[in-house]
């Protein structure tokens, strides 16, 4: 009996809800669908003449905003979640009527018009029923959540232009990795070894008939090669740091927190090893962030916190790199923090950032893992 009473308080106070939110939700929705429906469909019909594609990207872009506001009002009144199934914009986007043309076509192609179209429809016929009738909401809102939640098909399309963008990524970080190995050999270590070379040349010359100017350019080649093996030393860490591939990442992360110029506290927590090019992915970008933050955030410390983590689809690496600097950083174009984001992308890696302005400044990390080895 003491059961019942809860759980019967508790459908009464859903009823009451239902009550106050189902005939709101159709008095608000239901012109608003009428409206975009009307707007988008006069849109597509006058594309023959040309009108259509001026007016569509604009339409279609109203439509969006309000299907992502129903789906956040599914989420808030159902607890379901909805995700967005649109295509991305390409980078190369251009400007203009060209690039105007260019949105309209990505719009036509993409299913998720057509699908917020079908919504529509549905809205503002058998979606202001179900509004209206405060006992059939729970019925609204499944069916909102049901027609534009993306399909499968959409979900393995947006894989497959994911998959191929972190490739083509993947691809020209290579090579431009390549680049740099190469100029850092040809202006670092080998100039010096092109130096050294022709000092011994010179020191076998001189070292009969000057022996204390020989003795000197021994000196400096000495120095040379120091120079030159510190070089080869630097460049080696930057392609694989020693300690990475002897003691894991936990320890080359805690030696990477200790050469900073920003105290930095952490708190690692990690069972064991995983693949080398993981391991190596998550200690560059740990070393970007801390590397950013000691160069603009002007921060007094920094927290660095790694931890290995169990998800519904499987376990991750989550990283957060914490400062009490300026804030305001931003994942926009030029940061530092896009190339993190598709060394990441790479490994399906994902990347949060909260940075107010005054600060503080968070981002988080997350990569998936698999399983550590001991």
């Amino acid at each position: 009996m003491t059961e019942e009473r809860p759980r019967a308080a508790v459908q009464s106070h859903e009823l009451m809800l239902a009550l106050v939110r189902g005939p709101a939700l159709a008095v608000v929705t239901l012109p608003l669908s009428i409206l975009l429906f009307t707007l988008s469909l006069v849109s597509i019909v006058l594309l023959p003449i040309g009108v259509g594609v001026v007016t569509t990207p604009p339409t279609q872009q109203a439509v969006r905003w309000y299907a992502n506001q129903r789906r956040r009002l599914v989420h808030a009144w159902a607890g379901l979640e909805v995700p967005e199934p649109y295509r991305p914009w390409p980078r190369d986007l251009r400007s203009g009527v060209v690039g105007q043309v260019e949105r309209c076509i990505l719009l036509l192609k993409d299913p998720a018009t057509w699908r917020d179209m079908a919504w529509l429809s549905a809205d503002l016929t058998a979606g202001f029923v179900t509004a209206l009738l405060p006992p059939l909401l729970p019925l609204n809102l499944q069916l909102t959540k049901g027609m534009l939640e993306p399909t499968r098909e959409m979900l393995l399309s947006r894989r497959v232009t994911e998959l191929y963008e972190t490739r083509h990524d993947a691809v020209d970080t290579s090579a431009a990795e390549l680049r740099r190995i190469e100029r850092d050999l040809h202006d670092g270590a080998q100039a010096r070894l092109v130096a050294m070379g022709m000092s011994l040349g010179t020191i076998e010359a001189l070292v009969e008939r000057d022996p204390a100017r020989a003795k000197q350019m021994i000196a400096q080649a000495r120095e040379n090669s120091a120079e030159a093996l510190t070089e080869l030393r630097d460049l080696v860490r930057g392609i694989h740091p020693p300690v990475l591939a002897e003691r894991g990442l936990p320890d080359a992360l805690r030696a990477l927190a200790l050469r900073m110029p920003v105290p930095v506290e952490e708190d690692i927590e990690l069972p064991g090893r995983f693949e080398e090019p993981l391991e190596s992915a998550v200690y560059f970008a740990v070393s970007e962030l801390l590397t950013n933050t000691a160069k603009h955030a002007r921060a007094a410390k920094v927290w660095l916190d790694v931890l290995y983590v169990e998800r519904p689809d499987g376990s991750a690496i989550r990283v957060t790199v914490t400062d009490d600097g300026r804030g305001g950083a931003a994942l926009g174009s030029g940061s530092g923090l896009q190339g993190v984001q598709r060394r990441l992308a790479q490994f399906d890696g994902v990347l949060a950032l909260s940075s107010p302005p005054g600060g503080p400044t968070m981002i988080t990390l997350e990569v998936p893992a698999g399983h550590a080895a001991e």
